[in-house]
C-alpha cells in the first residue's frame, strides 16, 4: 500500500487539486476567476518548455535506434502489428466517443471567445491554396521561426533530420548525441520541476474555468472518465483476448491470461511504460515469446505503440470538439481526427504526469484551437491516466505475441 501510494502520489495530488479547484468555481462562480494568474502561470511554464521538449525528445529517440538483433523480418512484423492494432484502438475510440457529446455545447461561444487568439479573415484564409498550407504547416524559411510553439510540425520534422543525420555521422556524431542526450534529461527534469506546481496550477485554472463558464465542463470530466474507463475495461477483456486467440489460438489465450496480471499491477503500480519493461519482457516470455522478439519489441512498444493514448488522444480530441461546436461528420474530418489521434500517440512519451504534453500540443496545434486550451487536456490526461498507462503495457505483451506468430509461423508456441 505504502508503494502504491508512493507511485500515485503526484497522480492523487493533482486530482484532489482539480477537484478543489472544481468545487471552488462552483461555489464562487465569477468570484473564482480572481485565480485566473495562478493557472496562466502554470500554462506560461508548460508553453516555455515546448520547444526544446519536443527538439530534445524526437531528436535523441531517433538518433539511438540501432539495427535489431534479428533479420528485418522481425522489425517488419512488429510495425505491422503497431499499425493494425493503433487502427483498431483509434476506431473503437471514435465510435466511443462520436455519439457522446462530453461537453454541453452551448457554452462553447462564450469559452472560443476567451480562448481564442489572433483568428486570420475568411478572405486571407481564401488566398491560401492548399499545397501553401502544407509547406507552411512542414516547414518554416527561417531557423528562428523553429523556436516557436506555433510551428510544431516544422519543429517535428527538423527533429527526426537531426535524429537521422547524427545517426549517419556514426562516431563523429556520437558527441554532438552524448550533448543531447544530456540536455533532454534536463529538459525532462524541467518539466518534472514545472509539475511540482501543476496542482496549484490546474486548481487555480479549474476554478477561474469553472466560475467563469459553469458546472457543465465539470460534469464533461466526468463524463469523459467514466466514458474512458468502461471503454478500457472493455478493450482490456475483449481486445486483447482475440488478440491472443489470433496469435496462438485457445493456447495463446490461456498463456497470455495466465502471465499477463504482473505487467497490469505493475502498470496500475507505477503508472509509468518505461518502469514497465523489465516486467513486461518476462511476462511475454512467460507467454512463449521468444526473447529476441520480447526484447525488441517491448521498448519499441513502449515508444511507438499506446493503445490506451490512441484511445485518449480521440477523448481529448472529441472533449474539444464538443467543446468549440466544431463538426466531424464528413469522411474527410473523421478521417482528420483519427489520422491526428495517431501521430499524436508518437509523441507521448512514458511516463507518470506530463507525457503527453507534447502530443497534446500536437493535437491543438493541428485542430487549430488555441494553446490557451492545452490545460484542458492535461487534465484529462490526468484522469485517465491509470487505465490508459494498462492498455499500453498490455498491448505491448499480446502485440509481441502477434508478431511470434508472424515471424514464426503458427506453431510457434509449440517451438
Amino acid at each position: 500500500m505504502k508503494r502504491f501510494l508512493s507511485n500515485y502520489k503526484s497522480t492523487i495530488i493533482l486530482l484532489v487539486a482539480i477537484i478543489v479547484g472544481a468545487m471552488i468555481g462552483i461555489i464562487f462562480k465569477e468570484k473564482a476567476t480572481i485565480l485566473s494568474p495562478l493557472g496562466d502561470l502554470f500554462l506560461n511554464l508548460l508553453l516555455v518548455i515546448i520547444v526544446p521538449l519536443i527538439f530534445l525528445n524526437i531528436t535523441t529517440a531517433i538518433s539511438k535506434m540501432k539495427q535489431p538483433k534479428r533479420l528485418g523480418k522481425i522489425i517488419v512484423s512488429i510495425i505491422g502489428v503497431f499499425i493494425f492494432t493503433s487502427i483498431i484502438a483509434v476506431l473503437i475510440g471514435f465510435a466511443s466517443t462520436y455519439f457522446i457529446k462530453l461537453v454541453d455545447p452551448a457554452d462553447g461561444e462564450q469559452i472560443r471567445e476567451s480562448l481564442s487568439e489572433v483568428e486570420t479573415s475568411d478572405e486571407e484564409t481564401e488566398e491560401i491554396t492548399i499545397a501553401d498550407r502544407t509547406v507552411n504547416l512542414l516547414t518554416v524559411n527561417d531557423f528562428a521561426k523553429l523556436l516557436s510553439k506555433d510551428n510544431v510540425i516544422a519543429l517535428l520534422i527538423f527533429s527526426i533530420m537531426v535524429g537521422i543525420a547524427i545517426n549517419l555521422s556514426k562516431e563523429k556524431g556520437e558527441p554532438f548525441r552524448k550533448v543531447l542526450e544530456s540536455a533532454n534529461t534536463v529538459c525532462n527534469n524541467v518539466v518534472k520541476i514545472i509539475m511540482y506546481y501543476a496542482p496549484i496550477g490546474l486548481g487555480c485554472y479549474m476554478a477561474s474555468f469553472i466560475g467563469s463558464f459553469g458546472s457543465s465542463i465539470a460534469v464533461g470530466y466526468l463524463k469523459t472518465f467514466v466514458a474512458y474507463f468502461i471503454i478500457s475495461i472493455l478493450f482490456y477483456f475483449i481486445v486483447y483476448t482475440i488478440y491472443a486467440f489470433m496469435a496462438g489460438g485457445i493456447k495463446g489465450v490461456k498463456a497470455f491470461w495466465k502471465n499477463v496480471i504482473p505487467a497490469t499491477f505493475t502498470a496500475l503500480g507505477t503508472c509509468s511504460s518505461a518502469a514497465c519493461i523489465p516486467v513486461n519482457i518476462d511476462v511475454t516470455k512467460k507467454m512463449g515469446v521468444p526473447g529476441d522478439i520480447a526484447e525488441t519489441t517491448i521498448p519499441l512498444g513502449t515508444s511507438f505503440h499506446k493503445d490506451g493514448s490512441i484511445i485518449g488522444s480521440v477523448f481529448k480530441i472529441m472533449f474539444l470538439v464538443c467543446l468549440f461546436g466544431t463538426s466531424v461528420a464528413s469522411f474527410g474530418e473523421i478521417t482528420g481526427v483519427l489520422g491526428i489521434a495517431l501521430i499524436a500517440n508518437l509523441l507521448v512519451t512514458a511516463v507518470p504526469i506530463g507525457g503527453g504534453t507534447i502530443s497534446e500540443m500536437l493535437i491543438i496545434t493541428m485542430m487549430g484551437y488555441p494553446v490557451s486550451a492545452l490545460p484542458i487536456l492535461t487534465v484529462i490526461a490526468t484522469i485517465i491516466d491509470a487505465p490508459a498507462t494498462v492498455l499500453n503495457v498490455v498491448g505491448d505483451d499480446v502485440s509481441s505475441m502477434m508478431v511470434s506468430r508472424i515471424v514464426d509461423g503458427k506453431e510457434w508456441m509449440k517451438n
